[in-house]
């Protein structure tokens, strides 16, 4: 049995083996839509989620499955007291695969120990979110062709965005990978990151203040919303949330096939008139999320992909 709680859980060819499945499913979604009949999913949303729950939901619907779960702490026995350990034991009892997300780093990790069924990491903390990273990914290989020679700018709040840390861990294994960091001092990417990452790899990036001075040379922008629940301090949100305003003055800037990402939800740091640039990707992302969960919960139950190539069956 398999879990998914970090991203360097499977390997490149795993990786890319389950884009590929993606993209069938992409391409013909009529064709899963029995894959996995009778089996159920539970999603443990300790944290509030708009896309990612209904995302997990969607897929399960959308591959003849079914869902229970609850959206949020307080609806759960958590709010009695009763430990993640307690909670996965028990829901191992109802559930054939878990989707759990938590805003203390490691939570999901700590169920997968107790877990009698597959757990993913729907995102734990300032930490990890493993199943946005499949997403991005599927998203740059569809809009770029590759995931090879590319110079990824991450733009926002890289401290305490997990999405970040995950696509940098991930992409590091990719060749010919450049990063550009572009933040404020407060929120730069984490020492961990750097150093056991990036120059761990030999990576080569950069770090800026500047998002107009780095826009011309990045195939990919990143751009995250400075998260409001991460800080301790309000003063300290409201002098950063603004810092970056992506604007059609700045897309002008870029490159014509620069693909713009967002793990969303967005506050202000996208422009609306943003939206229209063919180059904007992120809604796509949120369909894009909803085949790679499908292909993800069918490689973690080993369910048959009818569309495989005969090779594979």
């Amino acid at each position: 049995m398999r879990h998914l709680i970090d991203p360097l859980d499977f390997t490149q060819q795993e990786i890319s083996t389950l884009l590929d499945l993606a993209d069938r499913i992409h391409d013909d979604p009529a064709a899963y839509q029995e894959v996995a009949r009778h089996k159920k999913l539970a999603t443990l949303f300790y944290e509030p989620s708009t896309r990612t729950r209904l995302s997990f939901e969607a897929a399960m619907l959308n591959l003849g499955g079914h869902v229970l779960g609850f959206p949020s702490e307080n609806v759960s026995s958590a709010s009695k007291g009763e430990s993640v350990a307690d909670t996965i034991r028990v829901v191992s009892c109802y559930a054939d695969i878990v989707a759990m997300r938590h805003p203390k780093e490691g939570a999901p990790l700590r169920a997968s120990r107790y877990s009698r069924i597959p757990v993913i990491n729907a995102g734990d903390g300032g930490h990890q979110h493993p199943t946005q990273t499949l997403t991005d990914l599927m998203t740059i290989r569809r809009r770029m062709g590759r995931l090879d020679d590319l110079t990824i700018g991450l733009c926002g709040d890289l401290k305490f965005g997990r999405t970040v840390h995950s696509l940098i861990k991930t992409m590091a294994r990719c060749k010919n990978i450049r990063f550009v960091l572009i933040s404020p001092e407060e929120l730069r990417v984490p020492d961990y990151i750097v150093k056991d990452v990036l120059e761990a790899n030999g990576i080569p990036y950069k770090e800026t203040r500047s998002l107009e001075e780095s826009m011309s040379e990045l195939d990919i922008l990143y751009m995250t919303r400075v998260q409001k629940e991460r800080f301790f301090n309000e003063e300290d949100y409201i002098r950063l949330k603004n810092s970056y305003i992506l604007t059609k003055e700045k897309m002008s800037l870029a490159k014509p096939d620069m693909a713009v990402l967002h793990p969303l939800p967005r506050v202000n740091e996208i422009a609306l008139d943003v939206d229209d640039d063919p180059r904007a990707a992120y809604f796509e992302q949120v369909q894009n999320g909803v085949y790679v969960r499908m292909a993800l919960i069918m490689t973690l139950l080993g369910l048959r992909d009818p569309k495989a190539p005969k090779e594979e069956n």
